[in-house]
């Protein structure tokens, strides 16, 4: 197979489902910018020791490639698309999100008690995992556009919402094993 097809070289892109749409139309841009994400997310799972969260980030690669697919595929077609296929298109499902919100729990079982806004750093791994989580809010934001324009699954709303927040806790674990200051955001009193 050849990464190569020349089709694009006009400027557009075929959904599954063949529908041509320009490359930058909202669902193109939906679902780059959830592959941007995952890019992220590899580089994170690269450099964090922990099997357990390994796994975790492993998996959440795995949901990102199936709600990739979901955005990738328009909705007229969706249903025909799974009808034709041995394997219907997988979905992101409300069992996904409950994991997510599992493995929040579990972490922040763990952590002082949040008092302030979190400044990003204090390690590289820690500064990645929120870049990680900006990306994940603007694949959000651009999922929302979507959905005002063309329904979307609401589980993928809500994956990309959740997802976000893990990041969020995610850093402030790897603050606290890693045992860096978490920096927190003090409001200049000084400043007129």
């Amino acid at each position: 197979m050849k990464i190569y097809t020349k089709t694009g070289d006009a400027g557009t892109t075929a959904l599954f489902g063949g529908t041509r749409v320009p490359k930058h139309h909202i669902r193109i841009q939906s679902y780059g910018t959830v592959d941007e994400l995952n890019s992220w997310i590899g580089l994170l799972y690269d450099q964090i020791e922990s099997d357990l969260l390994r796994k975790e980030l492993e998996r959440i690669q795995d949901r990102l490639f199936t709600l990739g697919s979901q955005l990738a595929t328009e909705p007229a077609k969706a249903d025909k698309l799974s009808a034709r296929r041995a394997n219907p298109l997988p979905e992101v499902t409300p069992s996904d999100i409950l994991a997510l919100e599992e493995a929040m729990d579990r972490m922040d079982a763990s952590l002082e008690p949040m008092t302030h806004f979190i400044l990003p750093g204090g390690h590289p791994i820690v500064s990645q995992c929120h870049v990680a989580r900006t990306v994940c809010r603007r694949a959000e934001r651009m999922s929302t556009l979507l959905n005002e324009q063309e329904p979307i699954p609401e589980a993928v709303l809500k994956y990309l919402n959740r997802l976000s927040d893990y990041l969020f806790i995610l850093a402030r674990k790897l603050t606290a094993d890693l045992g860096v200051v978490e920096r927190k955001w003090m409001p200049d009193a000084n400043q007129e």
